[in-house]
């Protein structure tokens, strides 16, 4: 039986702290489904669609890791999946508080379903989706920390603006 892991996210967009937790996940997990969601809560730079491709292009090599998009609970999707286990990062104790509550609710919806937090390589454990934007949309440089499609995305968004 393949053993799949979820790796749920708005990825807006997809860093390389993203990319690291899902290559380090392959060497657990014989699949990795990257599940890029919407999230009513923020407002986001890319559409789905779009970092779905950013997402597919960053991952075009790999055969065991595939790129979709859900909406609706995780533990539902993980399920309709067959999924064993969600994977989540932890860059610092300001995520572990918010992580833990979704773990136990989670868990609490299906207990079967195991989530399975990671920490990122050190040179990613300070890097967020939010920093990357701001440090683009001032004409800085993300080089090294996004893949370079994703470098290109962002340049060319931030100048037509």
């Amino acid at each position: 039986m393949k053993r799949i892991a979820i790796c749920p996210g708005t990825f807006d967009p997809i860093t390389n702290g993203h990319i690291d937790i899902v290559m380090r996940s392959l060497s657990i997990f014989d699949e990795i489904v990257v599940a890029v969601a919407p999230n009513p809560k923020k407002t986001p730079l890319f559409k789905i669609e779009e970092r779905m491709d950013l997402i597919g292009e960053s991952f075009k090599d790999l055969e065991r890791v595939t790129i979709e998009s859900f909406d609706g609970l995780l533990v539902d999707y993980v399920k309709q999946k067959g999924g064993v286990a969600i994977v989540r990062g932890l860059r610092a104790i300001s995520d572990f508080e918010y992580e833990l509550q979704m773990a136990l609710m989670n868990r609490r919806l299906d207990s079967v379903i195991e989530t399975v937090f990671m920490m990122p390589s050190e040179e990613y454990s300070f890097l967020t989706s939010t920093i990357i934007k701001e440090i683009a949309s001032f004409g800085g440089s993300v080089k090294g920390l996004v893949p370079e499609i994703v470098e290109k995305a962002l340049s060319e968004v931030f100048k037509l603006k």
